[in-house]
């Protein structure tokens, strides 16, 4: 079964320096049919205006992940950890016990563009940590690229503390991939371009929960851009 949702349906929050779209419930968006997609609570989609972010907030009990598509951003953090997230670059930040950190655009003149996605992790009360990796184009040409897993630390990914596993895809038009998901399920999101999930057309900034299904098949009708997320069945 794949639900396709088009990108109008999401949350919006528009201010004068931030535009967001959120996939599920989150601040003063509420739905209580739009609450997570089994441990994965928060899907967002931001552009953040030059030189704007957000301030110091905290977090707990969060595996959040960040993936910058377009811009530069900055990060801040209570652990001590300042640097800055380009595009080919993937952040994991475990809130745990508690965490503080800034977000903010690096750049004083483009606009930023990030996804930003929360985890439920596996167990509560873990210590607060960080991480971050590159990866290049060559390595998500045409396939699916593993950025963040549980078993990260063994192949140069991302770890992190649940069975779920993010996969992004640089497709050429005309290019076709397959993943397998038995007793699994998926979240796929276009970050650019337009693409058919078994026939189910998707066009950018759309999205699709997948359940019960044992394969899947990702056809580009043109250049495109996607990242899916696979996790436990519920």
């Amino acid at each position: 079964m794949i639900k396709a949702i088009p990108n109008s349906q999401n949350f919006e929050t528009k201010l004068d320096w931030l535009t967001s779209y959120h996939h599920f419930s989150f601040g003063e968006h509420y739905d209580p049919q739009k609450i997570e997609f089994g441990p994965l609570m928060v899907f967002n989609d931001d552009v953040i205006k030059a030189g704007r972010g957000f301030d110091f907030h905290s977090h707990s009990n969060m595996e959040i992940v960040t993936l910058v598509i377009d811009g530069i951003l900055e990060h801040k953090d209570s652990m001590g950890n300042v640097g800055v997230v380009e595009p080919g670059e993937v952040q994991r930040m475990t809130a745990g016990t508690g965490v503080f950190h800034s977000e903010y655009n690096h750049s004083k003149e483009k606009p930023l563009r990030l996804l930003q996605m929360w985890v439920r992790p596996d167990k509560n009360g873990l210590k607060p940590s960080w991480e971050q990796r590159k990866f290049t184009k060559e390595q998500k040409h045409n396939k699916l690229l593993a950025i963040v897993h549980p078993d990260g630390t063994q192949d140069d990914s991302t770890s992190i503390h649940q069975d779920v596993w993010f996969y992004v895809s640089s497709l050429a038009k005309g290019a076709k991939i397959s993943h397998h998901i038995q007793d699994r399920q998926a979240y796929l999101f276009v970050i650019d371009g337009s693409i058919a999930v078994n026939e189910k057309t998707l066009g950018s900034q759309d999205s699709a929960e997948i359940q019960k299904e044992k394969e899947i098949s990702i056809a580009a009708s043109e250049n495109s851009e996607i990242i899916l997320i696979d996790l436990p069945a519920t």
